[in-house]
């Protein structure tokens, strides 16, 4: 009876002192029914357009300010890091350590293998310990290996210290996803600009990479170092040094003493919790991992993961060994990744455009893989040169990426579910990732005929799982509306909420949730 009344509670309407009014599903519900008056065929689910009380944005302006740096700095450092290789290729890498293009394809690969074992340990790691304190030491370590890189003197060193380097560098994303997930609101488009904000900044990492690889480059020789040993010097020291100020400053919850929230602010942060039904908990539960493996929508977005990254992993080890093969030298192949950057933040805000202003993911995703298909289809038919630098320019899956983890966070709720989506999403990248730079053969350059065919019939398959996604994100929402205008939700919730006498009322899965509305 406890659990009953306190899962009621929750459907009540939350009214504080700023004068912010959040209505709760039933008057969303209520809202939608009218909003399509006496049409049963209409099966969309429109989602009312949420206010801010001048309190809120005063407090969301705070949490921006103190936790967007966070996020920026860690992704930039993570992208940038892991491309350190791509443009050590023109700064004397294969001279200085006797290795080829074929070696680099496995130093692009050994990266992921790396990541993905440690996605493993991640999962228990992420619920046992804060997130600053997890994420800083993971920045110290894989800070160090980049560092000691500068030291490898053949391709065996460079494939363990490569290796080391994804397996500490794999905390990085679920941190920050699921930093974002607990801060931020589901609402008001905040998740979503977030995810693209965030790799927004690994785009401006490729941009920003080419001025820092053109000043590595005219480091050569200096104290009898090649410029890519310097590149592995700097980069990992500024790792390691934000690793340390991630440690002991990180704001990684809702209620972090760094925000300074004021009283009504706490009142706000309540309800914003409520909002992303995402409540930390130090209990892996079971019970939501295998929800999870039962829902088509879970492998639709593993799918849409792995066969996405396939592309990004040629891209960030072989952009500039493609753009070489064009016939530019090894200056302007560095400098080029510059536009690639530009364009693909371009791509990346378009998309939280249109999912802001259509409130879709799954529409906006798949049209964002159709502009990846053109990119790989014109480097594959458009004459030897200049003009296939508008493929490799289109040919980025950033925009893609956002849509996904916009789609996870706002669809999946329950701690351990979300923990676990987030885990298996980063599986599903680091084998995309490592699969992708096996399929390109230094034979077939500048073509690369049998990858870009296998990219190209990866990105049809990826728009057709969104469409598949948004199909039963449509449905179920469909079928939740109808019990709530029959009045049979909440002896429904009373009974899905008993299944695990030790599941904790406010960390519902979406599924148990049956208040919980989908956004396709």
């Amino acid at each position: 009876m406890k659990k009953a009344i306190s899962i009621e509670s929750q459907t009540k309407k939350h009214q504080y002192d700023t004068g912010f009014i959040v209505g709760t599903n039933d008057e969303y519900q209520n809202n939608n029914n009218n909003n399509r008056g006496d049409n049963k065929n209409d099966h969309e689910t429109k989602t009312p357009k949420f206010v801010y009380s001048p309190e809120e944005k005063k407090l969301l302006r705070k949490i921006n300010i103190i936790t967007i740096p966070f996020i920026c700095t860690v992704a930039f450092l993570q992208y940038l890091d892991k491309i350190s290789l791509n443009y050590s290729v023109a700064m004397g890498l294969y001279e200085d350590t006797n290795t080829t293009p074929g070696d680099l394809s496995w130093l692009g690969a050994i990266f992921y293998l790396g990541y993905l074992l440690f996605q493993i340990p991640n999962q228990y790691f992420l619920q046992r310990f804060s997130i600053s304190k997890y994420l800083g030491t993971c920045l110290i370590f894989w800070g160090a290996v980049l560092t000691c890189t500068s030291l490898a003197k053949n391709f065996h060193q460079l494939l363990i210290l490569r290796f080391l380097q994804g397996f500490f560098e794999a905390a990085a994303y679920p941190c920050l996803q699921l930093l974002i997930t607990t801060v931020y609101r589901r609402s008001g488009g905040e998740q979503v600009t977030l995810f693209g904000i965030m790799l927004s900044t690994n785009s401006f990492a490729t941009t920003i990479g080419g001025l820092i690889g053109f000043g590595f480059l005219s480091l050569n020789g200096i104290n009898g170092l090649s410029g890519w040993k310097w590149c592995m010097i700097i980069l990992g020291s500024v790792t390691m040094v934000v690793g340390v100020i991630t440690f002991l400053m990180l704001p990684d919850r809702a209620k972090s003493r760094w925000y300074r929230l004021t009283t009504v602010e706490m009142d706000i942060v309540e309800d914003r919790i409520r909002d992303n039904t995402v409540v930390k908990s130090e209990i892996i539960k079971w019970n939501h991992i295998f929800e999870a493996l039962r829902e088509a929508r879970f492998y639709c977005y593993m799918w849409i993961s792995f066969l996405t990254h396939l592309i990004n992993g040629c891209v960030t080890i072989f952009s500039t060994t493609i753009i070489k093969s064009m016939g530019f030298s090894n200056m302007e192949s560095i400098l080029l990744n510059i536009p690639t950057g530009i364009t693909a933040i371009l791509l990346v805000l378009l998309s939280v455009y249109l999912s802001r202003r259509f409130n879709s993911n799954s529409y906006v995703g798949a049209f964002m893989c159709c502009i990846t298909f053109i990119g790989v289809l014109l480097l594959t038919v458009l004459p030897e040169g200049v003009y296939m630098l508008i493929g490799i320019f289109l040919a980025n899956i950033g925009s893609v990426s956002t849509l996904v983890l916009s789609s996870i966070s706002n669809n999946v709720s329950g701690y351990t579910k979300i923990v676990f989506y987030n885990g298996s999403y980063l599986i599903a990248f680091c084998l995309g990732n490592f699969a992708g730079p096996l399929l390109i053969f230094p034979h077939e350059a500048p073509r690369y005929i049998t990858g870009m065919s296998i990219y190209m019939a990866s990105m049809l398959v990826s728009a057709i799982l969104f469409l598949y996604a948004r199909w039963t994100c449509v449905r179920d929402n469909r079928y939740r509306q109808q019990m709530n205008a029959e009045n049979r939700i909440f002896s429904e919730q009373q009974t899905t909420s008993t299944v695990d006498k030790n599941q904790q009322v406010d960390d519902l899965t979406d599924k148990q949730d049956l208040r919980f509305l989908y956004r396709p």
